[in-house]
């Protein structure tokens, strides 16, 4: 992956910075693939690049249980008053939540 996901998610302030995230997370999925066409990880672990859902059902449940556990922050996290950067968490989170 050319950029780290959670700086791009630091740097989103509109709509056109969510959707420019959306796609280099579309683009760090498909790298994955890739990878793990080649040289697959044990199943007992994430992915090369760190996806542990790898179907759009598992993305979309971890995507969904973090937010609700993450709802008013966690111990570590302090929700975004940005709504746009709030929303590429959301999904950032459904390729590692387990």
């Amino acid at each position: 992956m050319a950029e780290d996901l959670y700086a791009v998610i630091e740097r989103i302030t509109d709509e056109h910075g969510f959707l420019e995230f959306v796609a280099l997370l579309a683009d760090d999925w498909q790298e994955e693939r890739d990878i793990e066409s080649m040289k697959p990880s044990s199943p007992h672990s994430s992915g090369a690049l760190g996806w542990e859902n790898g179907t759009i059902g598992a993305f979309l449940d971890a995507t969904y249980r973090w937010g609700s556990a993450s709802i008013n922050g966690l111990a570590h996290y302090k929700k975004p008053d940005n709504p746009w950067q709030r929303m590429a968490q959301l999904l950032h989170a459904g390729k590692f939540y387990e």
